[in-house]
């Protein structure tokens, strides 16, 4: 079976933080915001239990405490799903009553942000505040999270582009074009894509990973990953 590269990449990040220290993760909650319905809980189970497996190994575990831990690493995880910009924006009101109740909240994951761009600008029209409205609303609440709770936001997107008749800088045409205070928001982007596949990666197909931290007024510094996808989840090359 094939994997897309980011939505493994979410998979990763996401098993990371809710595995038990013991196993070389963080032990800490996530929160997923999904709103193009992409988390496949079964694919979630099964990299979690190959992890698992791999990291208790060396302990005297039963079956039964197996599946304890597994299930302790789900109780980790918070998923809300959300299908119009309007219910994403409730949920990041509601989220911050979320993190005051649950300190424990490390990370969040939203997949992905772009998902109601062209919905949105349907019904904005000609003007361009009215289609970037939610989605400033948005960014505005994610830096407030950002600066009040300090945790850690990872959001894919794809690819979106301002047209633009006037001369725009390399750095401003090589990124995904949502809103102004979006872009404010961005500090890291990582783009990936995947790498032409030979008869082995046919079954692993491997990706290629661009990761630049950057601001608005330009690119700070990047470097370049490659991970293959196994049944176990990513492993880094």
């Amino acid at each position: 079976m094939l994997f897309p590269g980011k939505t493994e990449l979410l998979y990763h990040l996401l098993c990371r933080c809710v595995l038990p220290k013991e196993t070389g993760g963080l032990e800490v909650d996530v929160v997923f915001v999904d709103t193009d319905y992409s988390l496949d809980m079964s694919r979630l189970v099964s990299i979690l239990d190959s992890k698992l497996s791999s990291g208790l190994s060396t302990c005297s575990t039963s079956a039964g405490s197996d599946e304890a831990v597994l299930r302790s690493c789900l109780s980790r995880l918070l998923v809300v799903h959300c299908s119009s910009s309007s219910q994403l924006l409730l949920t990041l009101h509601f989220l911050e009553t979320t993190l005051s109740s649950r300190p424990s909240v490390a990370l969040l994951l939203i997949d992905s942000i772009s998902a109601f761009y062209w919905s949105d600008s349907s019904e904005g029209g000609a003007s361009l505040s009215k289609r970037e409205e939610k989605l400033s609303k948005c960014s505005e609440l994610l830096g407030r999270l950002l600066r009040d709770y300090r945790i850690t936001i990872f959001a894919s997107c794809r690819t979106i582009r301002r047209s633009s008749s006037g001369s725009s800088s390399c750095v401003e045409m090589d990124r995904p074009y949502l809103c102004r205070p979006w872009q404010c928001l961005v500090t890291h982007r990582l783009l990936c894509s995947k790498r032409e596949a030979d008869t082995e990666q046919m079954r692993h197909p491997v990706f290629s990973i661009h990761t630049s931290s950057s601001s608005w007024t330009g690119t700070r510094g990047s470097r370049t990953s490659f991970f293959k996808v196994t049944d176990g989840g990513v492993e880094f090359l």
